[in-house]
């Protein structure tokens, strides 16, 4: 491709632009563009002929706010309210509609904050997540103080209407594949949905037909969790569209999503049956599994492991690429190690751990070989995923405390770790067992049983000693 050619998502980032008013201007003629194979593409040249133009006509207050198509300086002295509005050392930046300021966190993190005044007149501070500079923090500060000026007038704000199959389109491009490790599942999910709702105007889509779309799904035998998924992914999508100025409100936020305190699944692997899995394992597949056994770690971030996140001197391995985005680090017991180890001897000069040997490249899927050694072993209804609450439930179970097991899981809160914190049915019968007067007499039967034997009866007494401590 012509490296002078740019595409919707390059031109949004060079003119700090949201996507969607690229696609606007595109559509109304407002900024020269070409059809390559399908794709819309911006001439460079023209691109730059085209803010010479209109150099002049940077603010539109017709939107309330001025968005960032100039540089941040002359934003900042066409905006920014004080005489020290353009000092170096400011921390806080006042645009007479609102404000963005810096604070640190305890642990000296710099954060990015926004404060406005909402539809109601009440003040409102926060965090911008994942905001990198000011021109993310101002964008947002424009976006909210937007909504609130459309919430208070009602009447005077307007909304796009757009196609449904066609802002799928420009969702999936412009927000979930680039902020969405997962947005392929985004991409299966919402074709789903344009199947059902076909060709409709988006602000057409009501609750009824999303609850038409749920009956659907559990007809075609989807668990209630699976349900759930879907729906949030399309939550997400109307709460983009109303940033984007696509939609008015959030259809879905009236729709009940499924319980699923009855879906979860406890499944845990006895000693005995990770014994047959492990001998019935194809001999790629058994380490993999041990890593899962005795790290808790999930199979994406098995599958991803490099030798470089290994530490051997210290024993710990560094998750980077995580579910939540937060790495983590995970201590590597001795069995584990000497696995590792044996690994790293055979190794060649590959940067992943786990390789297809036919493909010389990192695996991508074990369910085929996972479920042939499953079925070999003659377990039932296990999942890999389960490898990993195998691993916490153990924890728990040999007393190791919540904190420490929500640590090495990399769980956001405590609240997700406590659904490990279930015994097995022969635990529940010991707890219960104690509580048997018999229970609490036995030290005292036990000093008198071993004072009635000879010294010389030392297996005898290891025979009661056991009997008397076991329970059955």
């Amino acid at each position: 491709m012509c490296k002078s050619l740019l595409t919707v998502k390059q031109l949004s980032s060079f003119l700090h632009l949201h996507p969607n008013t690229i696609y606007k201007w595109k559509d109304q003629g407002k900024i020269p563009w070409f059809d390559i194979n399908g794709q819309v593409r911006f001439e460079k040249a023209g691109i730059e002929k085209f803010i010479e133009k209109n150099k002049r006509k940077h603010t539109d207050f017709s939107q309330l706010l001025p968005r960032l198509d100039i540089s941040l300086e002359k934003y900042d002295k066409l905006m920014l309210k004080g005489e020290s509005a353009l000092s170096k050392k400011l921390k806080r930046w006042n645009y007479g509609f609102g404000a963005v300021y810096i604070r640190k966190t305890k642990q000296g993190k710099e954060r990015w904050y926004i404060d406005y005044r909402d539809e109601n007149g009440k003040r409102v501070q926060k965090v911008v997540k994942n905001a990198q500079q000011r021109e993310d923090t101002l964008i947002e500060l424009q976006t909210k103080v937007a909504q609130c000026f459309a919430k208070e007038h009602p009447h005077i704000a307007k909304t796009e209407k757009i196609r449904f199959p066609k802002f799928v389109e420009m969702y999936l491009e412009n927000y979930a594949k680039v902020n969405k490790r997962s947005w392929k599942d985004d991409f299966y999910r919402l074709r789903k949905f344009i199947e059902l709702f076909g060709n409709v105007q988006l602000h057409e889509i009501s609750p009824f037909e999303i609850e038409k779309f749920k009956l659907a799904k559990l007809s075609d035998d989807l668990s209630k969790s699976t349900v759930n998924r879907y729906l949030a992914i399309l939550k997400r999508m109307f709460n983009v569209a109303i940033d984007w100025g696509y939609a008015k409100e959030n259809p879905v936020k009236r729709v009940k999503f499924y319980p699923e305190k009855d879906n979860l699944k406890e499944r845990i692997l006895t000693e005995k049956e990770e014994d047959r899995l492990l001998e019935a394992s194809s001999e790629h597949l058994r380490p993999i599994l041990i890593v899962a056994l005795n790290t808790g770690m999930r199979r994406g971030e098995i599958l991803n492991l490099k030798w470089e996140n290994i530490d051997f001197q210290a024993k710990e391995i560094l998750v980077e690429n995580t579910k939540s985005g937060r790495p983590r680090t995970i201590d590597i017991n001795s069995h584990l190690l000497n696995k590792l180890v044996k690994l790293k001897n055979e190794a060649q000069d590959s940067q992943n751990v786990f390789l297809n040997p036919k493909t010389g490249k990192p695996y991508k899927k074990l369910q085929t070989s996972f479920n042939g050694a499953r079925r070999r072993a003659g377990i039932k209804n296990l999942r890999f995923h389960d490898l990993r609450h195998t691993f916490a439930s153990r924890l728990v179970e040999r007393g190791v405390d919540l904190i420490r097991v929500k640590e090495l899981l990399g769980h956001s809160s405590v609240k997700i770790t406590e659904r490990y914190t279930h015994s097995n049915q022969e635990g529940r019968k010991k707890a219960v067992e104690l509580l048997c007067r018999e229970s609490l007499n036995k030290p005292k039967i036990l000093e008198n049983l071993l004072h009635s034997c000879d010294t010389d009866e030392g297996a005898k007494k290891s025979v009661i000693v056991s009997s008397l401590f076991s329970v059955n």
